[in-house]
């Protein structure tokens, strides 16, 4: 439909609702009272608990679904169509909220919340979006790893743990076992700038 617009795979829609899990102290952190074991990624962390019914009620913009941008960014998908993320020989394809001017020459890593684009959708979202009409960054990066995540923080609290933040945690900070993690956290090396109009008409590789 002309105008309609377009839902972001990693936006959360209205149906996804995450159930009212209870927190509590388990080992050295936190854990949910009747916890499953995909709760928890591959390093131990504990996720948010949130069902996947993409398309399900209405789309809740500024609103991210916690398991599909874990999944966006390690499997470089792009954060609003959900295919492969643009890449070429300078790397993948990141859209970051910054102004040029915000990069110095000193400027060695990024981290970021925001899973890598396609072409195409990086084009349309520097459109639609009002404040990356006013400022932001296209980079392409060569190297890039998860190294924490973002999320409630909770300390410990009688009769339960008591939530007290919401921050990045970093997986080596040992607040990481009192974390209840919503999205992935995203370094990124060995990136050089570049211009996605410029970009866009360069010949296919291949």
């Amino acid at each position: 439909m002309p105008g309609h617009p377009v839902v972001p795979y990693i936006t959360q829609w209205s149906a996804e609702q995450a159930p009212r899990l209870t927190v509590v102290a388990r080992g050295q952190g936190i854990g949910y009272a009747d916890e499953r074991p995909y709760d928890r990624d591959t390093d131990g962390v504990l996720w948010t608990g949130v069902p996947c019914l993409p398309g399900k009620g209405q789309p809740e913009f500024g609103k991210v679904h916690a398991l599909r941008q874990l999944r966006a960014i390690r499997e470089l998908l792009c954060q609003v169509c959900g295919r492969p993320a643009d890449r070429d020989a300078h790397g993948v394809l990141w859209l970051l909220g910054e102004a040029p001017d915000d990069l110095t020459p000193r400027t060695t890593e990024l981290t970021t919340t925001h899973p890598p684009l396609c072409m195409p959708c990086a084009l349309q979202s520097v459109r639609a979006c009002p404040h990356l009409r006013k400022r932001y960054v296209a980079l392409r990066a060569r190297t890039f790893e998860p190294v924490g995540v973002r999320g409630a923080l909770y300390r410990p609290g009688h009769p339960a743990p008591t939530l007290v933040d919401v921050a990045g945690v970093a997986f080596d900070d040992p607040r990481i076992h009192w974390t209840r993690a919503g999205q992935l956290v995203v370094r990124l090396r060995e990136f050089t700038l570049t211009r996605l109009e410029s970009a866009a008409l360069r010949p296919p590789t291949g």
